[in-house]
């Protein structure tokens, strides 16, 4: 029997925070989680000596519910969500919350708020937020000795304003993480580091930042929130890597570039030099990620030279088009799953 959704504007939603049904909660404590759960309480009190305050220690994770054309409600590869959270809560010296719970208690949640994942076809999805906070009282530098697993759920639209309309970056005068240091796992204190850089650019009138290596400065890295796809001249979809390991391994990214492998199209995952994107070598390029899938890049500012992509300034070029569609097409059951990637909830 089909869950009756509730009462909202489902094809104008924005991407913003409203509060659903449930949450799920979890703590620990004298060395092991409890049980954990589902709570109607979206409130989190903590002492003012807790160690997330102090020193940082939260990570967290993003994916999304759907409804597919065939009436279900499906998760899309929350097994790598579970696997990256647990590398980054131990990256942070955090007690990893096990992944087959991990992946239980997203079920869990979502089938609770049901009545909150968008209807097919409208665009939305369910946004999915798992964190982890370092909750017990600390004040000398160490880890926490108490902490919270929570998820949060909410139906969210488009990530970028104008939705699949191709959006200007500009090249950050900020480094995002430092070589070796904490830009490959999924923690707070990465996003707060490009908060600056990212409200300059918004004031600018540009939609994000692209970073640079902080090593050199030469190569193409990551913006403050999504991976970097860029197509060459010949169709070859080129996915830039780092030389310290500073990238965030997107899920998104990951899967894009088996789609890309399953349509046939070549694909050449290697360190990019911005040097290469301004003397034009690319004719596509996009921002990739749980939040936007894809979103088209028109251009990109670096003072006043301005490095454009031409089969994709002025709508989403062919190949990422092609990718996306087929990528949203297997998210909400429109297309095989031929990876088993999709995960039934109801």
């Amino acid at each position: 029997m089909a869950t009756e959704k509730k009462d909202l504007d489902w094809g104008n939603l924005s991407f913003a925070y409203q509060p659903t049904d449930f949450s799920y909660a979890s703590e620990w404590k004298d060395g092991a989680w409890d049980e954990g759960g589902l709570t109607e309480d979206h409130s989190i009190t903590l002492s003012e000596c807790a160690g997330i305050f102090h020193y940082c220690q939260e990570v967290f994770e993003g994916l999304k519910a759907y409804t597919t054309a065939g009436g279900s409600i499906v998760a899309f590869r929350p097994d790598l969500n579970a696997e990256r959270m647990h590398d980054s809560a131990e990256r942070l010296e955090m007690p990893p919350f096990p992944k087959d719970r991990f992946i239980d208690a997203v079920r869990e949640v979502v089938a609770a708020n049901a009545a909150w994942v968008p209807p097919y076809g409208s665009g939305a999805s369910l946004y999915v937020r798992p964190f982890m906070i370092g909750s017990g009282d600390v004040i000398g530098v160490a880890p926490a000795p108490e902490y919270h697993f929570h998820i949060l759920v909410t139906p969210v639209g488009p990530y970028f304003k104008g939705g699949l309309k191709p959006i200007k970056l500009c090249i950050a005068t900020y480094d995002r993480a430092a070589p070796h240091g904490t830009g490959n796992i999924k923690a707070g204190l990465n996003y707060a580091m490009s908060l600056k850089s990212t409200m300059d650019a918004h004031r600018a009138g540009f939609a994000e930042n692209l970073y640079l290596d902080s090593e050199s400065r030469t190569y193409v890295e990551e913006t403050g929130g999504a991976n970097v796809l860029l197509v060459a001249a010949d169709g070859t979809l080129v996915v830039p890597k780092s030389h310290t390991d500073s990238i965030l391994p997107s899920i998104t990214r990951r899967s894009l570039v088996q789609v890309a492998q399953d349509l046939g199209i070549a694909v050449d995952e290697r360190p990019v030099e911005w040097a290469e994107v301004k003397g034009g070598a690319f004719v596509e390029c996009g921002l990739c990620g749980t939040a936007a899938v894809i979103s088209p890049v028109g251009e990109i500012h670096e003072g006043d030279e301005v490095v454009t992509f031409p089969a994709g300034h002025d709508e989403m070029g062919p190949v990422m088009t092609r990718l996306r569609e087929t990528l949203t097409g297997i998210q909400d059951g429109a297309i095989e799953d031929e990876h088993g990637w999709v995960y039934k909830i109801v």
